[in-house]
């Protein structure tokens, strides 16, 4: 016999492994049914009970499934112990037991045999699950795990076998009868084999026999959920607001105590700014952050209330109450269950309390994370003092557990609050219109008069304007990667979301008015927020403490830093004893002053640090830059070697980096080759600590173009429309589109642009998803839209780093990562440190080290001769290209013209060469060339601006001349550099009369200074920093006096440190050809990992460039070849580690060519698999494999030579060899360019002579409207398809030389031209940008469209284009041999296309075209091929 069994209970567990004994894990039992069937499947019995309370309620959320109330439990329940004593009973009289998920339902009564210490009856009873894989398979629903059919539920069961729905699913009585007739079912059509059966047929005989479908059993089922209803109360939460109360509350201000802002990630819209600028609009008193278990906005929230504080009433100035929600769950660092704890509010009451909750915000993420950041009710009571804590949302801990588990769950877990907190815990109340807010409100306020504990009302906050709803769920979709059509709620094929919009900021009286019943609710604030305190973030900077030898340490000294200060001044002066021959008076007195000023800054010790790691570096062998930015301008620097430019020759300023009239941190960036930046990071953690040195967090926004493309997809607006949408949007904000007034539309912006802004305007008005996408998009153009790690920064703290800034981790980033930003972190009080890994370094180093391997020589870049003629003659024919800061184009041209002879030169082109200066280049140019004259408004000025012939280029430049004219001291010049930088007028403005006046003290014309004043306005806005480009003017000359030098080594190493850019690769492979260096594909006997150069000075392709051929099977390779190259494929796959080559990196290897060289087959051979189906290439690697076998195994003997083992070889099978394009391709698969050619090769007269155009030219279609163009290429992939009409269309790829275009055709074009769309055709095509269609219904254009009016092979296109031929002859070197010549060749190709000679004498001046008569010719490939072979000069067309 069978029983089958179903249960409803008062929720799920939160651990689904935890025993049975667990009694606070496993939910309780609120009712049971069961049935007792024969074998033929007829019913015997059937009990059903709901189960009286026994020291539990039923909680509101399990209620809303089964409809059973804990009064309808109470009132017609059951004892437990009967219930059990029955169900035991009916066990003892059957053989199997029966249920769907029936393991949950086992679960539960066996737990509650444990609760009355019963045994549990169910191990050693035969069970059998209708919710298993076999019925998955049956049903095959998708959406299971790992790609399979999920499990189905009983409704979806019961549906596949019945095509009918039963009624009143999670009610045990009605699941049992539709278990039952789902399991007999399944055993009537044969379609599960229970393995608890010994013998199926004769256990099923009875039921298969059954001809029509089981039917329904007839068992009447109560409606639970009326009955519940029906014992219910009228309402819950009753609200009687009195207007006596309501005139209580008119002089009570209301603060909103939960809010969230977007850092928040991805959850609010509400920006920092606008919470703040909302709290002063409603005249509120203070305002709360509590972000998800961050602190991310601490700072710029304190920062932006404290300046709008500044511009305040005293009465109306808003104090900022930092807090956070914290994820509260049992075990933070448990992480074998998902359990994403309770939320909860905490606010911090002053410092001391913002401290403890960075403590647990760092928790929370370093070690609590999983699935979100997490911390205990452990780490709470170690962290716990000057914080307040409110109860929470619904997902707080006391309304979840009213909600879930129970009511008398939930005045346990608030006791732990109320012992914990004592006064500092709040209940908070939450009224947005959800009905699980009453049902919680309900009980807590029962608990509050209980317990005597305040409560609070809160607007749990998501946005700041109700409007603005919207916007906040499409942000809700695009975190979990929803569409907004997906409806709200719990399960499969439901999403998370907000069921109100009642989540954003209300105005006091708002407030008042919902809370009107509980005046109490809103009186209470004003003495939680009387109980917090106004404090700042920022702090001076905490420097690490840096050892320095005893002999420098001043005990009892009231300055703390004189021994930092000591040992830094002996080690400058070292260090200037080497960098200079002879110390003169002007050098040691700038010394002196450098030091003075670093004193009285009081920070010694920064560069103390900073000359440590920078020594360290070095010594390591990582290349250091010479140096960046202003730091470049100290003297102290360079003699401690953190620089490599001496700033004396160069003038460079100190004051430009450290303003001796004011206290400011120094900045010091440093460049590290960027394969050596983690070798540096790795000492700092180890010199101070893993704890103490973290990087620093970056806030990813949506941009304008973003915002909308995000928008578009949870909107599931098309994906073109989308597209079109965004390419819409000029380079601004989306928000200044609709700001901006039309004048200042038409002043800054172009007339294209115009038009697409008028276009952008024009859809947001449509009532339509475009007009929708682009308003919701509006409202969500700058929210946070992820987070990431600061390319360069390194925060370096005194002690544990979470005593001064809260952190997390990154899953880029092995370090700590603060949760603030760049912006903040040095007011913060830490110390940051730019460690920038500069490729450029790694590219020196590699080429020193490649002439060093090839020529033994020893090179120092830092002692290049900054006069090298060979250098400069590069700079002069503008040959450029892959050097620092001078490869692009443009700069290119300016350097040709220039004609460079001296490094000032290029320090100054580095500066000019930028938007702004752009346009001084061509005067100083001129004035270099002595093709413009070289003035001055004053003599003085000459000695600081000869160097720049007259024109004013650096910000040094104006800091020099403001104290040579107008008596300026050192840091008021430095604050005018700033101020002009800046361009802060009201500055400037100041600064103005000092600058007049001091002038005419020193004799200089009033009307003089103020030109000069006038012209400083307008261009020190341009102004550059001349220390930083000197710094990287410096690493631009190392580089190209290094590719003067040593051409094949240095582009060996720039191609090297491009090898993760196949498209650089094949640029700077361009670049070699046009040099004249020949690149060589990889060669299995040549090749490093890297590229490298031969000695025949060629350029040999880097085996790291291979796909799939990694660092491993590199280094065997290199390493068994030390002795003697590889003579064949046997020789390498006998000596090489096949560990660490295995099948698929020498198969690579092989297709890129690697080996070529060894001679012996060609590459189709390694990989025919010569009848067998084993190709050739894993035949020798499988005889490798069995010869080291023999050799490690002593199989061999060791006097034997190793050639004559296994002599048995293995013969090279003969095959044709590929075609060049199929070789070409194969290439192309494993390393991404063509190598020993390119498909188009053969082509490159007829694309120059008929078809010039790139395809790149398409990447914009706007910019070629009504044109007609043609090009040519290779159609590298096909997609013939079909229209839902029937009608045939086709995607292809065309690839010319440096790039591929996708096209589409359609029609009768399709029809007209699909018989050239054929892979690998090469072809040529004619075709016209049109505009796009008028939508009739918008009257919007769609994008550009392509027609094409021909489509030709490029084997035709000579014969089919060429009109005529024109032959050039140079009378100086016509004779009657050339005249012999020429007429063969005419007699060889007669035709029909005419013939012209253009004869010419440059010297004479002499040019005549002579058309033939007589001879007409056939102008094709062959002709011009002869014609070339012969050195005739010819035009065509």
């Amino acid at each position: 016999m069978y029983l089958i069994f179903d249960t409803e209970t008062t929720g799920l567990p939160k651990k689904w492994n935890a025993p049975l004994s667990d009694g606070d894990n496993w939910p309780r039992c609120v009712q049971i049914s069961w049935q007792i069937h024969d074998q033929g499947g007829g019913l015997i019995s059937n009990r059903d009970y709901l189960i009286k309370p026994d020291g539990f309620n039923i909680p509101y959320e399990s209620e809303k499934i089964h409809g059973i109330s804990t009064e309808l439990a109470f009132q017609q329940g059951e004892d437990i112990n009967n219930v059990l004593n029955f169900f035991k009973s009916d066990l003892k009289r059957v053989q199997f037991i029966i249920g769907h998920n029936v393991n949950f339902d086992r679960n539960i009564l066996g737990a509650e045999f444990l609760r009355k210490a019963l045994d549990d009856p169910f191990p050693s009873l035969k069970i059998i699950d209708t919710c298993t894989e076999q019925t998955a398979n049956i049903c095959q629903i998708k959406g299971g795990p790992r790609g399979r059919y999920k499990l189905p539920t009983l409704t979806e069961l019961y549906f596949f076998l019945f095509d009918d729905k039963f009624q009143e699913a999670h009610n045990a009585t009605a699941d049992v009868e539709a278990t039952a007739r789902v399991f007999f079912e399944l055993i009537r059509r044969k379609l599960i084999n229970p393995t608890v059966f010994e013998d199926q047929n004769s256990q099923t005989d009875q039921i298969t026999v059954i001809q029509n479908k089981i039917s329904l059993y007839g068992i009447k089922h109560k409606n639970l959920r009326l009955e519940s209803q029906k014992l219910k109360s009228s309402s819950t939460d009753k609200k009687q607001p009195i207007l006596k109360q309501l005139n209580s509350l008119k002089d009570h201000s209301y603060v909103h105590l939960h809010n969230h802002t977007q850092f928040s990630v991805l959850q609010s819209t509400t920006r920092i700014s606008q919470l703040v600028d909302a709290t002063i609009k409603h005249n509120m008193t203070a305002v709360a952050i509590t972000d998800h278990a961050n602190l991310m906005g601490a700072f710029h929230f304190i920062n932006y209330t404290e300046r709008r504080n500044k511009d305040l009433d005293e009465d109306r100035k808003i104090r900022p109450i930092i807090g956070c929600e914290f994820f509260v769950c049992e075990d933070h660092k448990d992480k074998s269950h998902r359990d994403d704890g309770y939320q909860i509010v905490f606010l911090a009451k002053n410092k001391k309390g913002y401290h403890n909750l960075a403590k647990m915000s760092s928790i929370a993420h370093t070690d609590g994370f999983y699935y979100v950041p997490r911390i205990d009710k452990k780490i709470i009571e170690n962290h716990k003092d000057n914080l307040i804590v409110l109860s929470g949302n619904i997902y707080g801990e006391i309304p979840s557990k009213i909600l879930r588990i129970g009511e008398d769950q939930a005045e346990k877990a608030l006791l732990w609050w109320v012992n914990t907190f004592d006064d500092d815990f709040y209940i908070e109340l939450n009224r947005h219109g959800e009905e699980r807010e009453n049902i919680v409100n309900e009980v807590l306020i029962n608990f509050s008069i209980k317990y005597q504990i305040k409560t609070i009302a809160t607007n749990n906050t998501y946005y700041v304007n109700q409007e603005e709803a919207n916007a906040h769920d499409i942000l809700l979709c695009l975190k979990d990667g929803e569409k907004q059509s997906t409806p709200i709620g719990k399960g499969r094929g439901f999403r998370y979301g907000l069921n109100s919009n009642d989540y954003y900021f209300k105005t006091s009286d708002e407030m008042k008015k919902i809370f009107g019943d509980l005046p109490e609710a809103i009186t209470n604030i004003k003495q939680l927020v009387d109980k917090i305190d106004c404090y700042t973030l920022s702090n001076e900077i905490q420097l690490p403490r840096f050892e320095i030898p005893k002999e420098f340490t001043v005990l009892n000294s009231e300055d703390s830093n004189i021994g930092e200060n000591n040992y830094l001044r002996y080690l400058t002066l070292e260090g200037a004893k080497k960098r200079y021959k002879k110390l003169n008076h002007e050098t040691k007195e700038r010394i002196d002053f450098e030091l003075k000023v670093i004193a009285n800054t009081g920070y010694p010790g920064y560069f103390l640090i900073v000359q440590d790691l920078i020594s360290s570096a070095k010594k390591m062998g990582v290349s250091v830059g010479p140096g960046r930015g202003s730091a470049a301008g100290s003297v102290v620097a360079y003699c401690l070697g953190i620089t490599n430019i001496d700033p004396i020759k160069y003038d460079l300023l100190f004051e430009r980096f450290l303003n001796p009239d004011r206290i400011s941190m120094p900045d010091i960036d440093i460049d590290f080759d960027d394969e050596g930046r983690s070798k540096v990071i790795d000492y700092v953690i180890q010199k101070y600590g893993s704890k103490q040195v973290a990087q620093i967090i970056t806030y990813g926004t949506m941009a304008a173009k973003s915002s909308i493309r995000d928008t578009a997809r949870v909107l599931d607006l098309p994906l073109a429309d989308a597209d079109r949408i965004a390419k819409l949007v000029p380079n601004i904000k989306l928000s200044q589109i609709f700001s901006l007034t039309h004048q200042e539309i038409n002043d800054n912006f172009r007339s294209d642009e115009i038009m697409r802004i008028d276009e952008i305007k024009k859809l947001s008005k449509e009532d339509s998803l475009i007009g929708q996408t682009i308003n919701q998009a509006k409202v969500l153009e700058g929210s946070l839209r992820n987070i990431g790690t600061h390319a360069c920064g390194v925060i370096i703290t005194p002690d544990d780093i979470t005593q001064f800034v809260p952190i997390s981790t990154a899953r880029d980033s092995d370090l700590y990562v603060t949760q603030f930003d760049n912006s903040v972190v040095e007011s913060a009080g830490l110390l940051k440190m730019d460690f920038l890994g500069l490729k450029t370094l790694s590219l020196i180093r590699d080429t020193v080290n490649l002439v060093k391997k090839r020529y033994n020589k020893n090179l120092d870049p830092d002692n290049f001769p900054l006069d090298d003629l060979k250098t400069y003659e590069l700079f002069q024919r503008g040959e450029t290209v892959g050097i620092f800061q001078y490869e692009s184009l443009g700069m290119q041209k300016y350097l040709k013209d220039l004609k460079p002879t001296v490094f000032a030169d290029l320090i100054a082109m580095n500066a000019l060469y930028r938007p702004g200066p752009l346009e001084y280049i061509p005067s100083f140019v001129k004035r270099k060339n002595g093709q413009e004259s070289i003035s001055y408004d004053l003599p003085e000025m000459k000695l600081y601006l000869e160097e720049t012939y007259g024109i004013t280029v650096y910000q040094e430049q104006v800091m020099q001349l403001s104290q040579v004219l107008s008596n300026f001291s050192k840091g008021e010049a430095d604050i005018l550099r700033k101020a002009m930088g800046k361009k802060d007028f009201s500055l400037l403005q100041k600064l103005k009369p000092q600058f007049i006046d001091g002038g005419k003290s020193n004799g200089h014309n009033q009307e003089v200074l103020e030109k000069i004043w006038k012209d400083w306005e307008a261009f020190a806005a341009y102004a550059f920093n001349k220390s930083h480009s000197t710094c990287y003017a410096l690493i631009g000359f190392q580089t190209a006096y290094l590719k003067s030098h040593y051409p094949e080594e240095y582009m060996a190493a720039v191609l090297s440190n491009n090898m993760n850019d196949i498209k650089q690769v094949s640029f700077f492979m361009e670049e070699c050809r046009r040099m004249g260096l020949a690149v060589l594909g990889p060669c299995v006997n040549e090749s490093d990992f890297k590229f490298t150069v031969n000695e025949n000075k060629q350029i040999r392709f880097g085996m790291g460039a291979i796909k799939g051929v990694g660092q491993g099977a590199v280094e065997t390779i290199i390493e068994n070849r030390q002795e003697s190259n590889y003579l064949s494929i046997f020789d390498l796959t006998q000596k090489i580690d096949l560990r660490l080559a295995n099948k698929k990196a020498l198969e690579n290897l092989a297709l890129a060519g690697g080996f070529d060289s060894l001679g012996e087959s060609h590459r189709a051979q390694l990989f025919n698999p010569d009848g067998d189906g084993i190709i050739f290439l894993e035949k020798a690697i499988r005889r490798g494999g069995k010869y080291q076998d023999s050799l490690n195994s002593h199989q061999i003997n060791l006097f034997e030579d190793d050639k004559d083992v296994l002599s048995d070889e293995i013969k090279i099978p003969e095959c044709e060899e590929w075609r060049n394009l199929e070789k070409l391709k194969k290439e192309k698969e494993v390393v991404g360019i063509y190598l020993s050619g390119h498909p188009l090769d053969d082509f490159k007269r007829e694309m120059k002579l008929f078809s010039p155009n790139s395809l790149k030219l398409l990447s914009d279609l706007d910019t070629i409207v009504n044109k007609e163009l043609s090009f040519c290429g290779i159609v590298s992939t096909v997609e013939h398809k079909v229209s839902r009409t029937g009608k045939g269309w086709a995607v292809f790829q065309l690839e010319d030389f440096k790039d591929i275009f996708e096209f589409k055709i359609f029609g009768e074009e399709y029809l007209r031209f699909r018989h050239f769309i054929v892979t690998d055709q090469f072809i040529r095509i004619k075709i016209k940008i049109q505009q796009g269609w008028v939508n009739r219904e918008s009257g919007r254009l769609t994008e550009p469209r392509i027609k094409f009016n021909n489509f030709e092979s490029l084997h035709d296109v000579i014969t089919n284009n060429a009109k005529k031929l024109q032959i050039q002859l140079d009378l100086n070197t016509l004779d009657e041999n050339r005249v012999l010549e020429i007429s063969e060749i005419v007699d060889k190709f007669k035709g029909e296309k005419p013939l012209s000679i253009q004869v010419y004498h440059e010297k004479e001046k002499v040019n005549l075209s002579l058309l033939s008569r007589k001879y007409k010719i056939d102008v094709s490939k062959e002709l011009l091929n002869k014609l070339d072979s012969v050195d005739l000069p010819y035009l065509i067309n």
